[in-house]
């Protein structure tokens, strides 16, 4: 970003005395082109031009009738931000660093919309407590908007669930093979990941829910105001308690971000079971065309990028976390110019969040899964090895130690000879343990091994099912 020369503002025009107006007569220079250019927030804070009129309006509504400004006036300034508003929506917000920010960029163009009365806009507030509150209620959005795409997730992880409740597919420890689970009980687990998520989000949008409107720079104000009116314009549960935390609290963005990085770690996770399923060695699964590329020189590949991409970003998200952290750790109270930096990681973030989740859901529900590859896997992979031994504490009276030890050496010889567990004849198994009779056999496929597996949150169809009618209704799906 280049830097401009003292004396010329970011239109290209020029202001002789150099001085900032709304620095007021504090200081007789303006700032030189390095403080303008590290002072300037308006080229990320113009985000919250939709927040900044909404509590402005707030604020003007709640002074008029608290006798603190006249009704005409407060009708003017009102008059003016709608307009305002209407040409932010239309032709974005213009950046001119000498106004520094969305609020005085705000201000400065109502002043000329209606003239005098708009400097008795900010009676009674202050930045402080200004820019608290717009980034409150922008936050809030943004919870509000990551929920919907959760859901939408969820949504998509529930309908595939209910279509694959009986496809059975190895489930894996150490990225090995373990007992057969059904791909229907493995999405689940990640529907299940998400509602904790959208519980993150819920909990940080109630905690934030306070509004810091009134408390002005740091020890509140002097004018008759009503906090509670702008707090219920705005949505809020109430004011917030302490004008000191209200102006220099951020730990509502903190919250959102450490929900946005813990769903990135568990988006991340399936985006990185995909990329392992879309793999030629597992060939599990097909991935939607739309959300795949292919490769500059070899025409063969269709490269799972979208599933890497949200893998990759959830590394960005974290790191949106520790910057706020790390910028927040050692403020004393109240304000300080620190917490300037408080919005692009929380902007990052959400902007990469709401992507990820978008094209992640788009991912589940285009997939085509390779069920007869994943059943094939299961049975390679001497997944039925537990049922052996859960057949023989049952049907045998065997203790599970010894069972264990038994079902080891029947892996071991079926490994030796090339074949699934239910393969071996009788008289092999007998020879390792007299106990077993032919009733073995009905244990160990893979059908009966994901079968056996009912109870409650178990991997068995019926109880699969059972799960996804519960989260249809939950999700709103029925």
């Amino acid at each position: 970003m280049a830097s401009l020369s003292e004396g010329e503002d970011s239109k290209g025009g020029s202001n002789p005395t150099g001085a900032n107006a709304m620095w007021g007569g504090r200081f007789a220079g303006g700032p030189s082109a390095i403080m303008r250019e590290i002072n300037a927030s308006i080229p990320f804070d113009k985000a919250l031009w939709r927040q900044d009129i909404a509590a402005s309006l707030a604020h003007a509504a709640m002074l008029a009738e608290q006798g603190i400004i006249s009704g005409e006036d407060g009708a003017a300034i009102t008059a003016g931000l709608k307009a305002i508003a209407a040409d932010y929506a239309a032709n974005g917000v213009p950046e001119n660093w000498d106004l520094e920010d969305i609020h005085m960029t705000t201000e400065s163009r109502l002043a000329e919309l209606i003239g005098a009365p708009a400097g008795r806009l900010h009676t009674a507030r202050s930045r402080n407590d200004q820019v608290a509150t717009d980034f409150k209620l922008w936050v809030r959005d943004a919870c509000d908007a990551v929920d919907a795409g959760l859901a939408s997730l969820q949504a998509a992880l529930v309908t595939r669930a209910g279509e694959h409740a009986a496809s059975i597919m190895p489930g894996f420890t150490h990225l090995q093979t373990a007992q057969p689970v059904t791909l229907g009980h493995h999405l689940l687990a990640y529907y299940e990941m998400l509602a904790r998520d959208r519980s993150r989000f819920a909990d940080a949008r109630h905690r934030l829910n306070r509004s810091p409107l009134g408390s002005a720079a740091l020890a509140g104000t002097g004018f008759p105001i009503d906090r509670q009116a702008t707090a219920t314009a705005l949505g809020f549960d109430g004011p917030t308690r302490n004008s000191l935390d209200a102006v220099s609290d951020r730990d509502f963005a903190i919250e959102y971000l450490t929900a946005a990085a813990q769903t990135a770690l568990h988006l991340s996770r399936l985006a990185e079971e995909l990329i392992l399923w879309a793999s030629q060695p597992f060939g599990f699964v097909t991935l939607p065309d739309e959300l795949s590329t292919g490769s500059s020189i070899m025409p063969q590949k269709k490269n799972p990028d979208a599933a890497e991409l949200v893998r990759g970003h959830s590394g960005r998200i974290v790191g949106a976390l520790v910057s706020l952290m790390v910028t927040m750790k050692g403020l004393p109270l109240a304000y300080s110019k620190d917490m300037q930096d408080d919005k692009p990681p929380v902007f990052e973030a959400a902007g990469l969040l709401d992507l990820c989740l978008a094209a992640m859901t788009g991912m589940i529900a285009g997939a085509a899964f390779r069920t007869d590859r994943m059943r094939a896997a299961a049975e390679l992979g001497y997944a039925t090895a537990t049922d052996l031994a859960d057949w023989l504490v049952t049907a045998a009276d065997v203790p599970f130690r010894e069972a264990h030890h038994i079902t080891g050496a029947a892996v071991k010889l079926a490994e030796s000879r090339g074949l699934a567990l239910d393969a071996l004849p009788l008289a092999d198994l007998q020879a390792i343990d007299s106990r077993i009779d032919a009733r073995v056999f009905a244990a160990l496929s893979v059908e009966s091994s994901v079968a056996a597996r009912a109870s409650y949150g178990g991997t068995a169809p019926e109880q699969v099912r059972a799960r996804v009618a519960e989260a249809r209704l939950a999700l709103g799906m029925e």
